[in-house]
């Protein structure tokens, strides 16, 4: 049994509601007229044959988020992000099934047992063959998040890279125990009592956002990473050329958003808020390329923060980004590892 954890029950099925323009032309389907719901404490088979699966999995904790002197909110991300998407329309076929395993939720005060409850829902879904998405809540969901991945992979010798867009390192020092802004510190210790090197790749970063010592501290780790500043469609061959190159080097990736990376003007409704984050437009291209490279195993977007949200917009921005990692999925015809 999974500790923290909550399945689909009628709190989370309701939120999957929305228009209804058929109920028998699957192509006038929307999403919530195509979600299953599945218990990560059953024992249970879900796909059939030829069937590619994704499955969301909320993580109500903004625990790290507090701990981290952010703003609290986060936690009712996944409430947000679900209702947003419940009206997105089915451009896939009748092979694609889409599962809601419910959430991890926080409680006790101990946001170590939730990331490991976390990491364990996570190895689980993966052990059905689902490729999983998961909805923050704070940013602290990329610790259990990674460790669940890691724990999942057949060959523990194998490269998982990971991708970041994020306005911050997360690379802070951890003398209380970690938090929203320690999490890839906290997998490059781990790296580093296994003596090895920490594929780590940042897009988003923020120079007002991050002192001198943690740009020291990444250069320290050898993480690459492109300022908000550079990311423009002028120089797109630029960042695509040096995505290519970390990919290479990575037999999967595991790849994270927090949305604060993002402008106010299109993600108000963050944990900390970033007046000149970049462009969803442009972060969509990278993020679609980096999809297609056939090594993405798993995504979570994180730090959706109702509270301070307007007229739902970082939610919704939120679906959108989902809409697009599962549909260029299925356009590609990417298998799910």
């Amino acid at each position: 049994m999974i500790d923290l954890y909550k399945p689909p029950i009628e709190e989370v099925v309701d939120l999957w509601d929305g228009r209804v323009d058929s109920e028998s032309d699957f192509k006038s389907y929307r999403w919530h007229q195509w979600m299953d719901f599945i218990d990560l404490n059953q024992n249970q088979e879900v796909l059939g044959e030829n069937q590619k699966g994704f499955c969301f999995l909320g993580y109500s904790c903004d625990k790290g988020v507090i701990k981290n002197k952010g703003r609290s909110g986060a936690l009712n991300g996944p409430k947000s992000i679900r209702k947003e998407m419940a009206n997105l329309p089915c451009r896939f076929d009748k092979n694609v099934r889409l599962f809601d395993a419910g959430d991890i939720v926080f409680s006790d005060h101990d946001l170590e047992k939730t990331q490991e409850a976390l990491a364990e829902a996570v190895e689980k879904i993966k052990s059905l063959n689902l490729f999983p998405i998961l909805l923050g809540g704070g940013h602290g969901i990329a610790f259990g998040h990674y460790k669940g991945l890691h724990n999942s992979l057949k060959n523990k010798n194998e490269r998982l890279g990971i991708i970041n867009f994020d306005a911050h390192f997360d690379i802070r020092p951890y003398p209380d125990g970690g938090n929203s802004g320690t999490m890839f510190r906290q997998i490059a210790d781990k790296y580093k009592r296994e003596d090895k090197n920490f594929p780590y790749f940042c897009i988003g970063i923020q120079k007002s956002g991050n002192t001198i010592s943690l740009f020291d501290k990444a250069d320290e780790l050898n993480a690459e990473y492109i300022l908000a500043k550079n990311i423009n469609n002028f120089n797109i061959m630029e960042m695509l050329e040096k995505l290519n190159k970390f990919i290479f080097e990575n037999d999967h990736i595991y790849l994270t958003i927090c949305s604060d990376v993002f402008s106010s003007a299109y993600a108000p409704g963050v944990s900390a808020s970033n007046p000149l984050g970049i462009e969803p437009e442009i972060a969509l291209k990278l993020i679609k390329h980096i999809i297609k490279s056939g090594k993405v195993i798993s995504f979570d977007i994180a730090e959706v923060s109702p509270r301070f949200d307007m007229d739902n917009i970082t939610a919704n921005l939120a679906s959108i980004i989902i809409f697009a990692v599962i549909n260029t999925y299925v356009k590609e015809n990417i298998s799910i590892k």
